[in-house]
């Protein structure tokens, strides 16, 4: 039986208000279970790519497939459609402050749940349960905007790990954490590709690729993919990396 890739992205281009290039003919594939991370300066296309594959932008030329059908607007008017993408896939922006706006720790997380119709009491359980995994319990009542950088970025996972997504999508995951959560960050998406999660990754931190990939694409300046390769076959090219 033949396995349907996750996301099947073909000759992808985006400019912004048609006239500024973020993504030119950009072509990749995502297999289910992989962790991918996408390699860049700022700049390059990393994040527009990362919300295309979420659904929020929509190429101006090219195609994008996921789980097999095509991922267009009009796709999404279809509340079956819309439903059921947005519980497999889920996207952590890089700045938390963007995705947190609840009052309180606890409300974030029954957020999505209930929007997606969610019973209460299941919505009680995701939400205990997510509290939990990221260790967060204790900041429940608390308002996500007086949180510190790491415990912010551990909330904003925490709204999205309550549904359970086969598909994660982080932009600059690392960006403005102290080592300390830098090293549970790094825990977290190992365990996630464990337990048969897609991570696609968005990153200019190479000192963490190796641990969050086993595959790494370059986009560069001109805003195409320029390489691809393991994290070691990636690492060992410095011509690349100071290109």
């Amino acid at each position: 039986m033949e396995i349907v890739p996750v996301f099947k992205v073909n000759g992808l281009c985006y400019d912004y208000d048609n006239q500024i290039p973020a993504l030119d003919h950009v072509s990749l594939t995502v297999q289910p279970g992989e962790r991918l991370a996408i390699l860049g300066s700022n700049g390059c296309g990393k994040s527009t790519l990362l919300k295309i594959l979420d659904g929020l932008y929509f190429p101006c030329q090219g195609s994008v497939l996921a789980f097999g059908s095509p991922l267009t607007e009009l796709a999404f008017l279809e509340d079956a459609f819309n439903f059921e993408f947005r519980r497999r896939v889920s996207l952590v922006f890089q700045d938390s402050d963007v995705q947190l706006f609840m009052p309180s720790v606890w409300d974030e997380l029954a957020f999505a749940p209930l929007q997606l119709g969610v019973e209460q009491e299941e919505v009680k359980r995701l939400v205990e349960a997510a509290l939990h995994d990221l260790q967060i319990e204790k900041l429940r009542e608390r308002a996500p905007h007086q949180l510190s950088g790491g415990e912010k970025k551990r909330v904003a996972l925490a709204s999205v790990l309550g549904l359970s997504p086969q598909v994660w999508l982080l932009d600059e995951p690392s960006a403005g954490l102290d080592p300390r959560s830098v090293a549970w960050l790094l825990d977290f998406i190992d365990q996630q590709g464990r337990a048969g999660k897609t991570v696609i990754t968005a990153t200019h931190d190479l000192g963490i690729l190796e641990m969050i990939a086993e595959r790494v694409i370059v986009m560069g300046e001109n805003h195409q993919v320029v390489a691809e390769g393991t994290p070691q076959q990636i690492l060992a090219d410095k011509a690349l990396l100071v290109s």
